[in-house]
């Protein structure tokens, strides 16, 4: 039972303002590939505007967007200039951080190539271009490292058909 005049001092992460809390969630996040994934959730092809609530609610729908947006740009810029042995290693610790064999996370990006929507709308197209071809080698890596396309990985259907 808490005393009166004792208040119960808020976690650091109550504290903050959604601003703070949409940084720091940002720099908790290991991997550029996994920024790049977190910010492109917020994107909705819809009205081509990036949407939080949080941050709408306190800077205004304009702001939050175009501060989404920078952040968004920046981690794409930063991926394009690692270079495929830096890229490979931030995309195998994000594979690896995802909670799913590696074999059928591969086996399904194979089929629906989602890391499509990971690119900026406003990317420019040479960039674009670098990005998915990049992949494309990654893929191609990591699929005979991990044995991918030589036989389905066990368990890939049932993970599938949860979607």
């Amino acid at each position: 039972m808490k005393k009166a005049g004792n208040p119960r001092m808020p976690a650091a992460a109550e504290r903050q303002n959604p601003y703070q809390k949409f940084h720091s969630t940002i720099l908790q996040i290991l991997t550029q590939f996994g920024r790049l994934v977190y910010l492109s959730s917020f994107y909705d092809r819809r009205d081509a505007r990036y949407h939080h609530f949080e941050l709408e609610d306190c800077l205004g729908a304009e702001e939050a967007d175009r501060l989404i947006r920078g952040h968004h740009r920046n981690a794409f810029q930063r991926w394009l200039c690692y270079d495929l042995e830096q890229q490979k290693a931030d995309l195998d610790l994000y594979l690896s951080d995802l909670g799913v064999e590696k074999r059928i996370t591969l086996a399904i990006w194979a089929g629906l190539a989602p890391y499509r929507d990971l690119i900026p709308p406003d990317a420019e197209e040479h960039e674009r271009r670098l990005f998915l071809a990049d992949l494309k080698t990654l893929l191609e890596l990591l699929n005979r490292q991990y044995g991918v396309g030589q036989s389905e990985p066990d368990g890939w259907r049932s993970w599938f058909r949860r979607w």
